[in-house]
């Protein structure tokens, strides 16, 4: 059974409060009073389970503001009700200022006193036992949706299902029910994983299944150029649906969202392959067939990513016209995002502009190289708070609030998710096999073929060939991939980290958001 809630309640007057008093420990509640403001403070240093502090405002000695400074001081966080024998607008201008939570008007009801407490303290309980209640009722309805041979469409409802109610558990600190919930979210990606492996080739070779990378600038972007309206399409390198759900309502404060739609990201859902096939419109082999020189393999030197500018013009010019005006910026580095602020509102003059922004994915890559990162983005809450701390104080909010002066439509979306993995697969490969956890390509491959979806022939689905026997093997759940040397060591420093490039909800299922500024005509 729950301790009952603790109120101190300190007022010269507080004889005149026993009908008061009466009311609340009828109703459950433990109360400890005080005549004076000195006392308050003492018994709040000697007693460090009081809840919420009722003052009386007017108490001789120390006043109900003196008193309530103080009490701030030496608990911040603690809830004050301010108790007052009028409602002097200066009086509660200061109240309020020195961080009271509400205020009562002399003489006072029993049931306002009931409604306070049920606002200030019994609401988050309630808050919480309603949110525990309606996932265990929730529960079996995701089961069955899980269970009941779900296609594309929903599998994207399950895992939005999952990440919002992931999000109100961790809100609401519901530990029990975000241990169940983690069950079941691992149940989906296995579930989800069969689908994938089972319908994935047949999807690429048949041309049909979900929107995927290479479709989404014809499908969503290109359509909206005929609108007449610059458009600005905002790629966050690495974005989870999870992490768009923490930044949605900041963005929203001056945006209006018209669509929020979704892509499967192609294999491997890795940046090379991901975000290359996204701004060429084509799958990597097309990419390599048609532009020889602008792919690089996973073998060869140099970066991977250097020519999105000419294969996004390219594209535009595929499939819109030749003479519109497209720019392309990048940003790795502070320089690059102090930059975008400073020049965002060029960007207008544009008929489209890219702007690939890479924050998330070196926060990925940081924390598994830095145990600083690690502890301050320990697991999916945290990691999704970090990114919304970032967000809300980044350049790129600050751009985007300049945009929203403008008369724009802006597309948010990503190249690929990222999963913390936790389950180790060995692999055995040459030199020339990638170094990537999730994924690995090469001539030489030794695997256990039941842990793996196995690609013999790369053409098949849409990718390179690096040589003529080369394999692609891809992780499916929070698995990852280790070589036999140094095994132990390798598994506990990669255990626990953000990988991308396989097989999983989070990785594959994307968010494509189309947005238009709130002050605007759209």
């Amino acid at each position: 059974m729950a301790d009952p809630i603790r109120i101190l309640w300190a007022d010269d007057e507080i004889e005149l409060l026993k009908p008061q008093l009466f009311f609340l420990e009828k109703k459950g509640y433990d109360v400890i009073t005080v005549s004076n403001g000195h006392d308050a403070l003492e018994t709040m240093n000697t007693d460090k389970n009081i809840d919420v502090v009722f003052l009386d405002e007017t108490m001789p000695g120390l006043s109900g503001l003196e008193t309530l400074a103080r009490i701030k001081t030496l608990q911040p966080n603690i809830p004050v009700v301010m108790i007052t024998k009028n409602e002097a607008e200066n009086l509660m201008e200061e109240a309020i200022g020195s961080q009271i939570d509400d205020y009562l008007i002399k003489p006072v009801n029993p049931n306002q006193i009931l409604l306070t407490l049920k606002k200030l303290i019994d609401n988050k309980r309630l808050i919480s036992e309603k949110t525990a209640t309606d996932y265990q009722q929730e529960f079996r309805s995701i089961l069955m949706d899980i269970n009941s041979n779900p296609g594309e469409k929903e599998w994207v409802e399950i895992y939005k299902k999952i990440i919002a109610w992931e999000i109100r558990i961790d809100d609401n600190n519901l530990l029990e029910m975000k241990e169940i919930l983690d069950m079941q979210k691992k149940e989906a990606n296995k579930e989800f994983s069969k689908f994938i492996m089972n319908n994935y080739v047949n999807w690429v070779k048949q041309n049909k299944g979900p929107l995927r990378s290479p479709d989404i600038m014809k499908h969503f972007v290109f359509p909206s150029l005929s609108e007449d309206k610059p458009v600005v399409f905002l790629l966050l390198d690495n974005l989870r649906f999870d992490q768009w759900k923490v930044i949605e309502p900041i963005i929203t404060e001056i945006y209006r969202v018209e669509s929020e739609d979704y892509f499967f990201s192609i294999l491997p859902t890795s940046t090379q392959y991901s975000r290359n096939s996204i701004f060429a419109g084509l799958m990597p082999r097309e990419i390599e067939k048609k532009y020889p020189d602008w792919w690089l393999n996973d073998n060869e030197e140099g970066g991977k990513n250097l020519k999105e500018d000419e294969l996004l013009v390219e594209q535009v010019k595929r499939w819109v016209r030749k003479d519109l005006k497209v720019d392309y910026t990048k940003v790795t580095n502070t320089t690059n995002s102090k930059n975008l602020t400073d020049n965002v509102l060029n960007y207008t003059q544009n008929h489209l502009t890219a702007i690939v922004y890479n924050f998330i994915d070196a926060l990925s890559h940081s924390r598994t190289e830095m145990e600083v990162i690690k502890e301050l983005a320990s697991d999916e809450k945290a990691y999704r708070s970090l990114t919304k701390s970032w967000f809300l104080n980044s350049q790129l909010w600050v751009a985007l609030q300049k945009l929203a002066e403008k008369e724009i439509i802006l597309f948010i979306t990503t190249d690929h998710g990222t999963i913390r993995v936790n389950n180790p697969v060995r692999v055995v490969g040459d030199k020339e096999t990638t170094t990537n956890l999730r994924y690995k390509v090469g001539k030489n491959l030794s695997y256990d073929r039941k842990e793996v979806l196995e690609i013999k022939d790369p053409h098949e689905v849409g990718l390179p060939k690096p040589n003529v026997s080369s394999t692609f093997i891809f992780c499916r759940e929070n698995n990852f991939f280790l070589y036999p040397n140094n095994y132990n060591y390798f598994h506990n420093f990669y255990k626990d980290t953000f990988q991308h490039g396989g097989i999983s909800m989070e990785e594959i299922i994307c968010p494509f958001v189309k947005l238009y500024p709130k002050n605007r005509k759209a």
